[in-house]
């Protein structure tokens, strides 16, 4: 079965002075298939300044900027299956457990 990946920006951290977004905090969700299991991961970023070129007003920022820019700046395609992989990783276990927690008197 294929898992589905969600990324998401919760939020935005900038300077105001100039509108540059300085620390991106980002959340990802993997589904099973079947939808009857998930697991998440999160994290923030700190981002490097832009070139005068590249800089996109704030408000024209958009979800999917943000994404393409935490994916980039945390190690690209590699970090982005390194995540994913313990994503799924998660999802077996919760499958498939091969740990248990509790006490064997309380049934």
């Amino acid at each position: 079965m294929a898992n589905t990946y969600t990324w998401k920006v919760g939020q935005c951290d900038r300077t105001l002075a100039d509108g540059v977004i300085t620390t991106l905090h980002y959340t990802v969700t993997a589904v099973t298939e079947d939808g009857v299991y998930s697991a998440g991961a999160y994290g923030s970023i700190g981002l490097e300044a832009p070139d005068a070129e590249t800089m996109i007003a704030y408000d024209s920022v958009t979800e999917a900027n943000c994404i393409a820019w935490v994916k980039a700046a945390i190690g690209g395609d590699e970090k982005v299956t390194e995540i994913q992989t313990a994503l799924d990783n998660q999802l077996t276990e919760k499958r498939t457990p091969t740990v248990g927690a509790g006490t064997p008197w309380a049934a």
